[in-house]
């Protein structure tokens, strides 16, 4: 099970602007890569790494991307994402089962979702998904797949009230459960990529058994 230590950033404001929040991430020193190939019949690896931190208010993510097949086609909260170029954030706050799942499109569309399991897992309000707030390399109008090699950066900052199930008031010694993953459900060659390996015999990031941890410090 891999382990990341997550370290709070000292920023200009409680909420300060996207563009801040990207360069902030840029400065940390050590990048984590979604590079684990976990089933034979899906091999293609996009380039992807990821940086975290945490501020007072939200959780800070950034996602490095290159890849050879680059769509975004979903532009409505909630539309499925995973079809299109998709980097993906499952997250369970606490002991008790629940977790998140957040995936975006390189255009920063996002589909937000909460339970236990794929089976039970419901979309979120696109209220709550609104307050996540997002800064894409790639711009916000939709496009059809693009072959070549494109590379593209989405940063995330999800702010603690995002977490609805959940009391999360502050970070600094807590320990979540989470996973990274990268995939593109419907591009011409698909894949499927997590940072935490995942031991189902087919692509199922539903899958919370096989998380790793963060710990907030």
């Amino acid at each position: 099970m891999k382990v990341l230590e997550i370290n709070k950033l000292e920023l200009s404001t409680a909420c300060p602007e996207m563009e801040e929040v990207s360069a902030r991430l840029d400065e940390l020193p050590d990048r984590n890569h979604i590079d684990a190939i976990n089933w034979k019949d899906y091999s293609y690896k996009p380039d992807v790494s990821f940086s975290m931190a945490y501020s007072d208010k939200e959780l800070l993510l950034k996602y490095y991307v290159a890849e050879e097949y680059f769509k975004a086609e979903k532009t409505e909260t909630n539309q499925m994402v995973c079809e299109d170029s998709c980097v993906e954030f499952f997250v369970s706050p606490e002991d008790d089962g629940i977790y998140y799942n957040m995936e975006f499109n390189g255009i920063g569309t996002c589909l937000m979702g909460t339970g236990t399991a794929r089976k039970n897992s419901t979309r979120s309000d696109p209220e709550i998904i609104a307050g996540i707030r997002r800064l894409t390399s790639a711009g916000k109008k939709s496009f059809k797949e693009k072959k070549g090699r494109f590379n593209w950066t989405i940063t995330i900052a999800i702010p603690f009230k995002a977490f609805f199930h959940h009391e999360v008031r502050q970070l600094k010694g807590k320990t979540f459960r989470a996973n990274f993953y990268k995939c593109g459900d419907m591009l011409s060659v698909p894949h499927f990529v997590t940072w935490n390996p995942v031991g189902t015999p087919k692509p199922d990031y539903h899958r919370p058994e096989y998380f790793g941890l963060l710990k907030f410090v």
